[in-house]
């Protein structure tokens, strides 16, 4: 009996990667499927021959062996290879597709078991908070596992069996003309198992309601929607399944004085006019519990930024801090005594607009303009 060798069966060459094997594979036995073709007997046999080259090939092992040994590597007492016969086009489905599939789920069913849904907790907290850091204590609603029945779900002393309809693996297949859907068991929802005698305290959920609290690290830095990750603390799995996650979003309480952007904290500071006339220092307290001197050079504008170096937020997971940014914004006085307006009004007299040049800019400005 002349034997066709394995790569020249799936037109491959012999330094084929497995996903160019598996890709040759899925082409050549769709098309000679026999459910194809009619119950042709010639597809039929070269569908088994291809079957039997792809279960070789893909695994690692035999196909070491047969590259080194060929067709013998596997022959029996009757001198045939052992092929895998594919009796129906779900077998080829689901040997092609079923690990695609099975990974689309997102890890909701390993080993017929069901992970927790995760849990989402919006937590506010102020910018002093997140500038120092600090624990808080949370208390989350969520679903933990059942403890007299371990997370079983049946009744103690009892135990699950395997679903009669989908024969433990959760799916039923439904054929669908030329295609086969899986579909979850509607018998076990998908868990595999199904339970005669449940548990009174879960009714066979394997799990119970119940209110945790837990204390987080809520690190210096976090910003508006900073996402905290807790392993484990979300709801618990169904009949024993892995518990989900618990997120915890941040959000920043409106500061009186500051507003945050990034590490970069801002703040609007008034100044006398006299100050922003002369020049001056004033002192600034800080997120850091510090005063932060500010020199105030003679001549400044309302709106002009004067920056702190690294005085502002520190950085999430890193080190150093941002900058504090003061807008200065000048204020005119509203009372006066007689003293004060008698020396302004004095000020005023020797004005040669020289001081204010925006001002006298403006209204040379304007004056051309109205000419025009």
């Amino acid at each position: 009996m002349v034997e066709t060798d394995y790569y020249e069966l799936l037109q491959v060459e012999r330094t084929a990667d497995p996903s160019t094997i598996k890709s040759a594979y899925r082409k050549l036995a769709m098309e000679c499927h026999p459910d194809r073709n009619g119950g042709c007997t010639e597809a039929e046999k070269k569908f088994k021959a291809l079957s039997e080259a792809y279960e070789c090939l893909k695994d690692p092992q035999k196909r070491a062996a047969y590259d080194r040994f060929g067709h013998a590597a596997f022959r029996t007492g009757n001198g045939h290879a052992g092929a895998q016969d594919f009796g129906s086009f779900a077998d080829i489905f689901d040997n092609i597709f079923g690990e695609f599939m099975n990974a689309g789920q997102g890890g909701a069913r390993r080993g017929n078991v069901r992970r927790g849904s995760d849990l989402r907790y919006d937590l506010e907290v102020r910018l002093e908070d997140a500038f120092a850091g600090r624990e808080v204590e949370l208390n989350v609603d969520t679903t933990a596992l059942c403890e007299p029945c371990e997370g079983s779900g049946a009744k103690p002393g009892t135990s699950a069996r395997a679903c009669a309809t989908c024969g433990g693996r959760g799916q039923v297949r439904a054929r669908q003309g030329f295609f086969v859907v899986e579909q979850t068991c509607p018998s076990c929802r998908g868990v595999g198992e199904t339970i005669a005698d449940p548990c009174p305290s879960c009714r066979g959920e394997g799990r119970v309601e119940k209110r945790k609290t837990l204390t987080v690290n809520i690190p210096a830095g976090v910003d508006e929607g900073t996402r905290i990750r807790l392993a484990g603390e979300g709801e618990a799995g169904i009949r024993g399944g892995p518990p989900g996650d618990l997120y915890i979003f941040v959000h920043l309480a409106r500061h009186p004085i500051f507003q945050r952007e990034g590490t970069t904290l801002f703040a609007r500071c008034p100044v006398s006019f006299t100050t922003a006339a002369l020049g001056g220092c004033i002192q600034v307290p800080g997120l850091d519990k510090q005063l932060h001197e500010i020199t105030i050079p003679a001549g400044i504008q309302s709106g002009k930024q004067l920056r702190q170096r690294g005085a502002g937020m520190p950085v999430l997971n890193g080190r150093g801090h941002g900058d504090m940014v003061i807008e200065i914004q000048v204020e005119t006085p509203t009372k006066l005594s007689a003293k004060q307006r008698e020396l302004l009004q004095a000020f005023r007299e020797t004005e040669t607009g020289d001081e204010c040049p925006n001002s006298k800019g403006f209204f040379q400005k304007l004056k051309t303009a109205l000419r025009a």
